[in-house]
């Protein structure tokens, strides 16, 4: 699971449901105040989950991807 500390959007994505990430992978990637700010995964796994699409409005906090 990824989350996010600050609020933004979500400007892209480098991984697809059902794909292996590795703790460390950049995963999506947010724009806050006109910076990008890759997220990385939390943990090895699965993706099972992916709670953003570019564009949309990300809340301080929010869980981002799910990993299995």
């Amino acid at each position: 699971m990824s989350s996010l500390k600050n609020a933004g959007s979500c400007s892209g994505r480098s991984i697809t449901k059902d794909e292996e990430v590795r703790d460390g992978d950049e995963v999506i990637v947010l724009e806050a105040m006109k910076m990008e700010l890759p997220i990385v995964a939390e943990a090895s796994g699965t993706v099972k989950e992916i709670k953003c699409a570019q564009g949309d409005a990300v809340e301080a906090d929010a869980v981002l991807l799910v990993l299995e």
